[in-house]
């Protein structure tokens, strides 16, 4: 079993609240380009906007709308409505906006979506800015997400080096697990063998259980324990690490580096070690680097992307570094 990372070469598609990509299409015609600070790495993925409120035709800028008697999914039941500033019904026009929007996302191949919590639509755990209220999430928009079984990641954790680099390296194992076939025992376990260590960072007493359950499988596996082990691995991907336990994974994957290479990386700290968490994000990407370029599988991050042009040009000398993937 090969013991390097997993390597896409295909851009993943990321639905995005248009407004967090730049546009002015907010009630007050303002937006905020949250990507700017991903610099380069934005072009590894393909970017797909969308506006509920937009697409439903009221315009910018336009009456701020709220919800009333209910949630947004309880909007999809017609148990709530949506109403405008000045009381005026706009439920019908924002669902047909919302429709609009999830057919784009899908005709993109979207799994993933930025999402602006706060907003009535497009929010998922708060649809009011006001005073820090919960409101009455989801949002319209938010609920369809919800439903499809979107990858969601909140807006606001781009703009943090380290939460963006989390969240970035789940949903590249997500996407890969999501498309992955698996239908024996040898390929369920090949693909655990990938995400274990990371599984283990964001849930130590579930991946030992699930260690376990592998452990103790006979030769012959049902789909039905296979489907439910890769959703069980994809639910938990969904859940952000924190800080310390993302600086204890580096360390612990750090020194089986070291071990298995018999050479030190300079710039590795250890989890005591006090800096930034900008410094932090930097000691991730070094060793997600220098992992690659030594055909070692670095646990903390295990699926990498490298753009197709960029493996060729290199004359096979990254060729071969990863278990490179098409899905």
């Amino acid at each position: 079993m090969e013991n390097k990372a997993v390597v896409i070469s295909e851009r993943i598609a990321i639905g995005i609240s248009a407004c967090c990509m730049g546009s002015p299409v907010r009630y007050n015609a303002k937006g905020f380009d949250l990507l700017k600070g991903l610099g380069r790495e934005k072009s590894d993925f393909k970017w797909c906007p969308v506006c509920p409120e937009c697409m439903a035709g009221l315009g910018v800028p336009r009456d701020p709308i709220h919800l009333s008697g209910g949630d947004g999914a309880m909007v999809w039941s017609g148990e709530a409505e949506v109403k405008n500033r000045r009381g005026a019904r706009v439920t019908e026009d924002v669902k047909d906006g919302a429709d609009d929007c999830m057919r784009a996302l899908k005709r993109a191949g979207a799994v993933a979506f930025v999402y602006m919590d706060g907003s009535p639509t497009c929010g998922v755990y708060r649809t009011t800015m006001k005073d820090l209220k919960r409101g009455n999430p989801p949002g319209i928009f938010g609920a369809l997400l919800l439903d499809n079984g979107f990858f969601l990641i909140p807006a606001a954790d781009i703009q943090s080096p380290i939460k963006w680099w989390d969240w970035r390296r789940r949903l590249l194992a997500f996407y890969w697990l999501t498309n992955l076939q698996m239908e024996n025992k040898d390929q369920l376990y090949s693909a655990w063998h990938k995400l274990k260590f990371l599984c283990q960072e964001l849930d130590e007493p579930w991946a030992r259980e699930a260690g376990r359950k592998l452990a103790a499988m006979g030769k012959e596996t049902d789909r039905e324990f296979i489907e439910g082990f890769r959703k069980d691995i994809l639910d938990l991907l969904r859940r952000p690490s924190n800080l310390r336990r993302i600086k204890n994974s580096l360390w612990k994957n750090y020194s089986y580096y070291r071990k298995e290479k018999g050479k030190s990386v300079e710039g590795i700290n250890s989890p005591e070690f006090k800096r930034n968490v900008t410094a932090v994000a930097k000691e991730l990407l070094l060793m997600e680097r220098t992992s690659f370029e030594d055909e070692l599988l670095f646990g903390s991050s295990p699926v990498i992307y490298r753009e197709k042009r960029r493996i060729k040009a290199n004359t096979g000398e990254e060729e071969h570094k990863g278990e490179e993937v098409k899905v």
